[in-house]
């Protein structure tokens, strides 16, 4: 993909030329990303009777799961020896999407402040590249996890013993209380945001990345956080959500392609030794 760099030819080496090209390249981040579609092509998953079906069954798993697995699961787990307990209360730490998210911001805003135009264009494309795809991850893991958050605390689901039982049907809607915000599980959502985000830009990811979101969804349901039906609408929340900004940027070009029979696939990005010169340029006195 060539994406043209956000510069314009102003004197760097002064404050106000570096504050200048900041503003100039987080301007053409948000311009770039809110362009109008190229593409008219709907992504195949979305077609109607796709969604129809898959709606219909997995609101039926979910409903089953409600009724016959999530009493007796988080009852079972309350049983789990200690030193798992442990175990899993140190691993559903790393379910936060804060992890991923602060990493990428950081890395959005030292791309931004030391894109110059003082860089040959090639590098300028190279850190416009890496900067879409940067930018993709944040929206795709971090606006599932904002969606839902608000979501489930409306939702108003009981958190297992909440009120001293394992009653998956214990409903408080329309409140703002953490105890009956269990559905869909935060984590759950974050996780497979992620595994789902990273998963679609480097496809060679999928199996560490799918295999780091079923155990953090597991921790939630050993640690009696939430229930399992509250984990598997979070990762199908998670995975749809991410999903859907993969879309946005296909059908804009970025980062993705959508091609004609529906099916999205990863643009090929810089390479690793063109990164590396890109790095060296930018750490060079």
């Amino acid at each position: 993909m060539s994406v043209r760099s956000p510069i314009k030819q102003v004197p760097a080496g002064r404050p106000a030329a570096r504050l200048h090209w900041v503003r100039a390249n987080i301007g053409w981040c948000f311009a770039v990303s809110g362009r109008p579609s190229k593409f008219a092509v709907t992504p195949v998953w979305r077609a109607l009777l796709r969604l129809a079906v898959g709606s219909v069954a997995g609101i039926a798993i979910v409903a089953a799961t409600m009724i016959l697995v999530d009493a007796p699961a988080v009852t079972a787990a309350q049983r789990a020896p200690s030193w798992l307990i442990q175990v899993f209360d140190h691993i559903t730490e790393f379910g936060k999407s804060v992890w991923f998210l602060v990493p990428i911001a950081l890395a959005l805003a030292t791309i931004a402040l030391l894109t110059s135009p003082a860089l040959p264009r090639m590098s300028q494309r190279v850190l416009a590249a890496i900067a879409v795809r940067l930018g993709f991850l944040f929206l795709a893991i971090g606006l599932p996890g904002l969606v839902f958050t608000i979501g489930k605390r409306l939702i108003g689901r009981a958190r297992p013993f909440v009120e001293g039982s394992a009653d998956p049907l214990i409903y408080r809607p329309l409140g703002w209380s953490v105890e009956y915000a269990s559905l869909p599980s935060g984590h759950a959502v974050d996780a497979f945001a992620a595994a789902m985000a990273i998963g679609v830009l480097w496809p060679r990811m999928r199996p560490l990345m799918w295999t780091y979101a079923v155990v953090i969804a597991v921790s939630r349901v050993v640690l009696t956080a939430h229930f399992p039906s509250d984990v598997m609408v979070g990762a199908v929340a998670g995975a749809v959500g991410a999903l859907l900004v993969r879309d946005w940027y296909a059908a804009r070009g970025l980062a993705f392609v959508l091609g004609m029979d529906g099916v999205v696939r990863p643009l090929p990005g810089p390479s690793l030794a063109r990164i590396k010169r890109v790095a060296r340029q930018l750490v060079a006195p």
